[in-house]
């Protein structure tokens, strides 16, 4: 589980820091009450299917370019080696 990444996502429009990757590491510097551990856990699934339908949406932007440009992802891999 990365809390960081939770954070960011979740949490972005909050300021904090985090020190390793453990909840005790977490300072929270925002005027909003600190998020529980459970609370910031409980975001976890929700956090891995965001990241995997962004990387999801970048792959099928990459291939939609790649097929204007009538180049296969072979072809490009050749051209910027």
């Amino acid at each position: 589980m990365d809390l960081t990444l939770i954070l960011s996502k979740k949490y972005k429009n909050h300021t904090w820091s985090i020190d390793g990757n453990s909840y005790a590491g977490l300072e929270w510097l925002s005027d909003t009450t600190k998020p529980s551990e459970e609370e910031l856990l409980s975001h976890w699934d929700s956090v891995l299917s965001e990241v995997e339908a962004e990387a999801e949406a970048k792959a099928a932007q990459k291939a939609a370019l790649l097929n204007r440009l009538g180049l296969t992802q072979e072809e490009f891999n050749t051209l910027t080696a």
